[in-house]
This record gives structure tokens, sequence and C-alpha cells, in this order.
């Protein structure tokens, strides 16, 4: 039951992904051919708002007490252009990403079964072969 606030915050973020057609795989089609700012929008928001949530939730504090803290990656920036293509394509080829696949289940497109369990595989390939990729 402590868990059922996150499951009705998911749906209503399907229910708005939905709505605004942003697991459209025609929209994505569009964004990839630069034929429409619509999936650029959707994207733009997102990013905008996870900015000014995560300032803002530096300055509050948590349940505990303390400050929120957010950790330094590692420099780099070959493996970032590898794995965004890596990412891109795929969400290009199957028109969906990870977190709409699901929403699309919702929606009764259960031929995107066959995407996550691809995602599955390539995610359990990833952790066989981790120590043997430069990171």
């Amino acid at each position: 039951m402590q868990y059922l606030k996150f499951l009705f915050v998911g749906i209503l973020f399907g229910i708005v992904l939905v709505k605004s057609e942003a697991v459209s795989w025609y929209r994505i089609y569009e964004m990839f051919k630069f034929e429409s700012f619509h999936m650029f929008g959707i994207i733009g928001t997102a990013v905008i708002t996870g900015i000014i949530l995560l300032l803002i939730s530096k300055k509050l504090k948590n349940i505990n007490g303390g400050l929120m803290t957010v950790p330094k990656k590692e420099k780099g920036f070959i493996r970032y252009i590898i794995g965004g293509t890596i990412f891109g394509l795929g969400w290009a080829l199957s028109g969906a990403c990870p977190g709409p696949m699901y929403i699309l289940i919702g929606t009764g497109a259960f031929s995107v079964i066959i995407l996550i369990l691809a995602a599955l595989l390539g995610t359990y390939v990833y952790g066989l072969m981790k120590d043997k990729l430069p990171h």
C-alpha cells in the first residue's frame, strides 16, 4: 500500500505522455527527420523542468534533515557520444524509448513486449561486458 502513490503518479504520467503524443511512433519519426518541433518541445520542457526542480530540491532539506547532493560524474566525451548514439539508434529504429515502451503496452500495443525483451537483453549483455569496456 505504501507504493500506491507511485502507481498513481505512473498512471498519470502515462496518460500525459499518451495525450501529448510523446509515445506516438509518427511523432518520434518526425523528430528524427527534423520535420516537427513537437517532440523537441516536450523534451526541452522536461529538461528545463528537471533543472528547475533539481535546483529547488538542492535548497530544501530532505526527510533526514540534510541537503540533497548530486555526486560528480567522471569527465568524458567519447563514451557519452557512443552511448547516446546507440541509444538514439535504438530509439529511432524501434520508435520508442524505455519509458514509453511500458506505456505503449497500456495502450494495447502488445508487440512492444518484443522491444522490452530486447532492451532487457541488451542491458544484461552490457552488465556482462561492462568490466571489459572503457569507462
